[in-house]
């Protein structure tokens, strides 16, 4: 195994975790308005109810992510648009929380939002629930674009976290004008070093990303 889960959360709980790892920082230290809404410290997710770990709505990045970040707000908005942030570093415990959820076959409550053409059962087995995540990492970000002047998001084809192909970024079932949004996130993101998921048009990873194998789970505070 080429990884390690790096637990910070035993400091947490006797109140000794004072202050972010070395090379993590609070995203808004870097770009004061970028626009932040963490979905799994509400409970407007699939889960549907906060996540454990994810006690604020602070969003923190690794240092290398969060000004590469930057550059990609900046880009945008010299076209009046600005980055809308649904989730980065995400803690192990958090994980660990999906993994729980998605073995209570029975817990279905978010299902037509989330995922209404998948059984629960196969959340697993088609990838969409994994035992880790890169957002551990400290440099995975999950976003969209919104209009500069209303603050609304641009229309993707599909709802942040939906399950199934509609998802996808190369999805042929979407309008041209959908595309072309995803076109301008993707390509944005690529143009200041983040690489794209093929089967999330919302989620982007830093390329050469400062712990490529260190899952960490201090908590989102």
């Amino acid at each position: 195994m080429n990884f390690k889960v790096f637990i910070l959360a035993c400091l947490t709980s006797f109140g000794l975790f004072a202050q972010l790892p070395e090379g993590f920082v609070y995203v808004n230290e870097v770009i004061p308005d970028l626009d932040v809404e963490l979905r799994y410290n509400t409970s407007f997710n699939f889960v549907g109810k906060p996540v454990e770990g994810y006690h604020a709505n602070k969003l923190i990045l690794t240092k290398e992510a969060a000004h590469a970040l930057k550059l990609v707000n900046d880009d945008l908005q010299m076209q009046n648009l600005c980055l809308k942030v649904y989730d980065g570093y995400r803690p192990q415990r958090a994980v660990n929380h999906f993994m729980k959820w998605a073995r209570e076959v029975n817990d279905t409550l978010t299902k037509q939002i989330f995922y209404p053409h998948i059984r629960k059962k196969n959340l697993f087995r088609e990838q969409y629930i994994a035992t880790h995540s890169g957002h551990s990492k400290g440099s995975t970000v999950d976003l969209t674009i919104i209009d500069g002047n209303t603050g609304e998001p641009l229309d993707m084809g599909s709802p942040f976290d939906f399950f199934g192909p509609v998802s996808w970024y190369n999805n042929q079932e979407i309008t041209e004008k959908q595309k072309a949004n995803r076109k301008l996130l993707h390509d944005t993101m690529l143009k200041h070093g983040f690489r794209g998921y093929s089967k999330e048009w919302w989620h982007f990873t830093l390329r050469h990303e400062p712990f490529p194998h260190t899952y960490f789970d201090f908590p989102v505070e």
